[in-house]
């Protein structure tokens, strides 16, 4: 890592790499211990993993046999983000058929003594305990389930919007002095000038360039947090540091979107190949996922392909045949940064996470964090922020397992809301849930400025105070960064009827120039077109086709989804 002359623009404490979960649980921990953080996202908050997982806030029971502490924090952990953010988290009762199959008698029996030891971990994330189902009970829960089926077991999950839940993290970390920047690369880390009386190197110097504005500065700091996740050992190289000491092993995650709720149970079968894969009720919608295959390619570009989403819709299928008749609105595919082995099937490699203190690499204080689940990440925040806070904060204590998000310092009436910004229930509703407490702030908004109630999103639904209010609040600076905040054009209509309107509102509320407003809705429409593409039928396919020119009639360009 080599020497790096000059003054900086600016100087903090630590400085963490990476707007996802583990890099904006790291900096609202970090800031709560009263040290000067700031955090650099290349893209937005929630763009990797943490915002295109299976959206699920769950104690990850198949780890229980091989990985059982991974199943215990996780739960452990559940049980504190529904405290801190009561808000945003929502209950996912699952079903899991059992089949007629050789030894399918004792194999239920088996299932049954695995639900009872899961749920001694229950009571962590308030759970319910698993129940054993005759066919009967189960096809009163839900008659669509085919198929010679024996039995069923239930059990307890959490449903999260991931996204919404690094916003609140990175929020929070900006009101108690943290400075956040997103779309901001970091484009080269080396060791601060020596200092003139002791002639050592103290710290380091980041080079940060805006992506939207191709602006650089420099940014001083005495330690460093690599939480980048599968883009980890690229960072890493960045300040000259060995790749073999941030190894990771890719792994990519497809999940596949149905315009709306097909059951309100989750369902959980096994695949073709014997993995399994499950079906939610998720928020507005249905979700299957999820697959688990190395990956190599290009990391800001992952993208599901069709043989992914058949294998999903297949998998389902044979359980619960209305799956096929449904319509598919979206995919999405992610990354993880699985703790790096050699040899085992993909979804055999542990979800652990592992601290890399890079002082044996001549980097003191510069820390990779590897690998971690979701669902614990504010234990591994915790647990990289104790390092830290050796040398940087010793006396402090972590206080984020108590400490609210915001909006989750109290509850919301989303009734009373309704009435008194004279808006929909369901719009409430999806404020309450996106917001919690801090709704109100977006009915204020509307009280002063009636003409803000107006829905620009339809689907979700999404209205003009609440895409004003995260623009201004929320750091979105793109249609993008607004639709990970809101949802906006991520349901059934994808964005067809509300991205242009959502580009003429920020482009009034950034001052950017003229047309930037609409260049960003047709690269947001394009993108999620190519999204859905992968999954379409010929009917459906000959109907996009159709919008899709509408839509370049309607806002030129020439993109090509």
């Amino acid at each position: 890592m080599p020497l790096d002359g000059g003054p900086v623009d600016d100087a903090v404490d630590i400085a963490v790499i990476g707007g996802g979960v583990n890099g904006t649980g790291v900096a609202r921990d970090l800031t709560l211990r009263g040290l000067k953080v700031a955090l650099f996202e290349r893209h937005d908050l929630g763009f990797g993993a943490s915002g295109n997982s299976s959206g699920m806030i769950h104690g990850g029971p198949r780890y229980l046999l091989t990985t059982p502490g991974v199943t215990k924090s996780s739960c452990l952990d559940s049980g504190f983000i529904q405290k801190i953010a009561p808000h945003l988290l929502f209950r996912i009762p699952f079903l899991m058929p059992m089949m007629r199959g050789k030894q399918s008698g004792i194999m239920l029996e088996l299932y049954d003594a695995f639900f009872r030891a899961y749920d001694d971990f229950q009571p962590l994330k308030r759970g319910e305990p698993h129940t054993r189902l005759t066919p009967h009970e189960l096809l009163q829960l839900e008659p669509g389930l085919t198929g010679d089926i024996v039995g069923a077991m239930t059990f307890d999950e959490w449903g999260v919007d991931g996204a919404r839940l690094c916003v609140m993290n990175a929020l929070d970390a900006s009101e108690r002095g943290a400075k956040v920047h997103v779309h901001a690369m970091v484009t080269a880390l080396a060791k601060a000038p020596p200092d003139a009386t002791t002639g050592r190197s103290t710290g380091y110097v980041l080079t940060v360039r805006d992506v939207l504005t191709g602006r650089t500065s420099r940014v001083g700091a005495k330690g460093v947090v690599n939480a980048t996740g599968a883009w980890g050992p690229l960072t890493a190289a960045l300040g000259g540091l060995p790749t073999s000491s941030v190894k990771i092993r890719p792994a990519k995650g497809i999940h596949v979107v149905f315009d709306r709720r097909l059951s309100n149970y989750g369902l959980m079968t096994d695949s073709i190949d014997g993995r399994q894969v499950f079906l939610e009720p998720w928020q507005n919608m249905s979700v299957i996922g999820t697959t688990d295959d190395d990956y190599y390619g290009d990391l800001d570009d992952v993208r599901a392909t069709s043989e992914e989403v058949r294998y999903l819709v297949q998998g389902i299928a044979r359980i619960f045949p209305a799956v096929r008749e449904a319509r598919i609105v979206a995919t999405w595919a992610a990354v993880r940064p699985t703790l790096y082995a050699f040899g085992p099937n993909e979804d055999r490699l542990s979800r652990e996470h592992e601290v890399v203190d890079h002082a044996t690499d001549g980097a003191p204080h510069v820390y990779s964090m590897l690998g971690g689940k979701l669902a614990s990440y504010r234990l591994f925040a915790q647990e990289m922020t104790e390092r830290i806070a050796r040398d940087f904060a010793p006396s402090s204590v972590c206080t984020t397992h108590k400490t609210p998000l915001p909006g989750g310092d109290r509850a919301a009436n989303d009734g009373l809301l309704a009435r008194s910004g004279a808006i929909t229930h369901v719009a409430s509703r999806r404020l309450v849930y996106r917001h919690g407490s801090r709704a109100n702030a977006i009915v204020h908004r509307i009280l002063a400025r009636p003409t803000e109630r107006t829905v620009v999103c339809a689907c979700e639904p999404v209205i003009e105070a609440e895409v004003r209010h995260v623009i201004a609040h929320e750091m979105a600076r793109t249609v993008d960064d607004v639709a990970r905040r809101t949802r906006l054009g991520l349901g059934a209509c994808g964005g067809m009827r509300c991205a242009a309107r959502c580009g003429q509102i920020l482009e009034a509320e950034l001052g950017l120039s003229p047309g930037e407003g609409q260049r960003q809705a047709r690269r947001f429409l394009f993108r999620q077109a190519r999204m859905r593409v992968v999954a379409m039928g010929p009917a459906q396919a000959r109907q996009e086709a159709l919008a899709l020119a509408e839509l370049r009639s309607t806002l030129g360009g020439r993109e090509d989804p």
